[in-house]
């Protein structure tokens, strides 16, 4: 699909070999599959059945168990057991981080098991050295020796792997040799890809999960590109997700950003959206999710003659003039929040707080609109000065593909007004606004994470002032610009050591006016320390009811209280001189 580079301003599905887990068949041209994962105890029974019982209601076709200990793994039996009574065939998988024996354990009673390859056979320890080709060889004959085991019980069982890498979570020896990036990432998976195929298996599914969407979607597009330059044969289908989004709005709008663009570049087998709320919430996301991306690929697709875009394996922002439009636009500025001429004055007057500002009206008489079909006209703009330019209302072509159309034909020094519609709400009602944050979102946020964007306008929602905020929301959730305090927050599991809903509300609610701030607030440490390195602050469960506190990656204060470690997170944040006090 990176050969050909003109699907990607119209959709186009990857073709992934078929690999069944149970009853669920991925790839192979199957339907993307639901999957969330449980937050109950493993060991509880009852709550599990119940859990995943309301998981399949909702529609939820994979559910995925932690299985943390070999004592975890035993109890998958009961589960199985317990849904057959029930008469739920729903396929189970076992998550797997630390204990080769537990996944051996677990594959008896499941149909399929993830693995981790930062964690299966290594023990991360942030320990700095190198290797020469014969240690790293070694280490790979290590790493054959510990994961064949359970390669060759999941042939017998005939039941899938799942080898799934986690940018917080990646070995020190890949630390060391790729450091911690996208590259890393595939680097990791592909170690144990390699051990698989060697054995005639191929019953596996890859995933490059991250709480940043920037490096998510550059991990699974260097892992593609890299599957298609391995060969035909390499076509493995991909789980796809971002790992500790948070919840609420900001983790439905950074789901919406990674999952999304990835599902609109025809990427993407089986998804999962983890949001640090009941696992039940997940579902209907996801599934609007899928619903606006089938709505991407029964659209009409603009014709680009010869031209093409190319999709960046990582984030660069396209070289723009700065120009002036009472304010300044492209270039080196930040991307800019455009409003409706109509709102302007409104919002202006009557913010909606002190950070969500309109920063210039949209007045199509100051900005040139251009008709995407009038190729010609586009190309002629070339020899002239930069102007912001925008596509003109009433194109049919999704704004995601459209405005990829429309950079690879401009001039790339003239800066980009994007929006989120071409036909804009008005006055027709609310309509369902989740979905519309969704669309909005995977629109503007997969082209801001592209690089292409200087201003955005948002219209899908009536509300001027909420429209406004999400705009910000999304500026955000894209890495582009910071106006209030950002959390990592993972979305539970049977790992968890602490109450991680109530906890994050806590958290937010006395840190919530930190502009800048970054937030980590980890149940585990499976993912802890890695994927919240570029946090500020890190609240991570050490031990049952105990919180360990980090500054970045660093750990400082060890196995306080529960009831005590919100407070002493606020100390650590003064401590370090990053505390402000709020304004109200």
């Amino acid at each position: 699909m990176f050969t050909d580079k003109t699907h990607f301003c119209s959709y186009k599905r990857r073709q992934a070999r078929e690999v069944a887990v149970g009853k669920v068949k991925l790839g192979g041209g199957n339907p993307v599959a639901i999957q969330s994962m449980l937050t109950s105890d493993t060991m509880d029974t009852t709550a599990c059945l119940k859990e995943t019982l309301e998981l399949v209601e909702s529609g939820c076709q994979i559910v995925r168990i932690t299985a943390p200990t070999v004592k975890d793994a035993s109890n998958l039996e009961f589960i199985r057991r317990g849904l057959n009574d029930r008469g739920c065939d729903v396929p189970l998988v076992a998550d797997i981080h630390f204990k080769p024996e537990a996944a051996m354990e677990a594959a008896r009673w499941v149909e399929k098991v993830r693995i981790n390859p930062g964690n299966f056979a290594d023990r991360k320890k942030f320990i700095i050295r190198s290797y020469t080709d014969e240690e790293y060889n070694q280490e790979l004959q290590r790493i054959e020796q510990a994961f064949l085991p359970l390669v060759e019980l999941c042939r017998k069982r005939k039941i899938a792997l799942r080898i799934g890498t986690n940018h917080g979570s990646l070995s020190d020896r890949i630390m060391n040799r790729f450091g911690d990036t996208p590259q890393g990432m595939v680097e990791s998976a592909l170690e144990y890809a390699a051990v698989c195929r060697k054995h005639d298996f191929h019953d596996f599914v890859f995933s490059m999960k991250a709480s940043n969407p920037r490096i998510m979607i550059s991990a699974y597009r260097k892992l593609i590109q890299t599957l298609e330059r391995l060969g035909e044969d390499w076509n493995y289908p991909v789980h796809v997700g971002v790992t500790e989004a948070g919840d609420g709005e900001d983790g439905r709008i950074k789901s919406a950003i990674g999952i999304g663009s990835l599902l609109a570049d025809g990427i993407g087998d089986t998804i999962r959206v983890s949001l640090t709320e009941k696992s039940v919430y997940e579902i209907p996301v996801a599934a609007k999710l899928l619903s606006v991306v089938d709505e991407l690929a029964q659209a009409p697709s603009p014709r680009l003659n010869s031209f093409s875009f190319s999709p960046p394996l990582e984030y660069n922002r396209r070289p723009t003039t700065k120009i002036d439009l009472g304010i300044a636009i492209g270039g080196d500025e930040p991307v800019r929040v455009a409003v409706p001429s109509s709102h302007y004055e409104y919002l202006k007057s009557r913010p909606p707080g002190k950070d969500f500002v309109a920063e210039f009206p949209y007045d199509p008489s100051a900005i040139v609109e251009l008709d995407l079909d009038d190729i010609d006209s586009i190309l002629a703009l070339r020899d002239k000065p930069a102007r912001l330019v925008t596509i003109k209302d009433g194109c049919p072509y999704p704004p995601l593909y459209a405005f990829r159309a429309l950079a690879s034909l401009l001039d790339p020094s003239w800066p980009i007004l994007l929006k989120d519609t071409f036909f804009p709400l008005r006055d027709q009602g609310l309509g369902d606004r989740e979905k519309n944050l969704i669309a909005s979102s995977l629109h503007l946020g997969s082209l801001l994470c592209d690089g292409i964007g200087d201003a955005i306008l948002l219209r899908r929602d009536p509300d001027p002032s909420y429209g406004l905020v999400l705009s910000y929301a999304i500026l955000q959730a894209a890495g582009n610009r910071t106006v209030k305090t950002e959390y990592v927050a993972c979305p539970s599991c049977g790992r968890t050591l602490f109450d991680l809903q109530t906890t994050t509300a806590r958290i937010k609610k006395a840190t919530g006016h930190l502009k800048g701030i970054k937030i980590a607030v980890m149940g585990c440490i499976v993912n802890g320390p890695g994927e919240m390195a570029d946090a500020d602050f890190g609240y991570v469960g050490g031990a049952p009811g105990k919180v360990n506190l980090y500054v970045g990656k660093k750990p400082v204060r060890f196995n306080i209280p529960e009831a005590e470690a919100v407070d002493a997170l606020i100390d650590l944040i003064k401590k370090e001189g990053k505390w402000m006090d709020s304004a109200s």
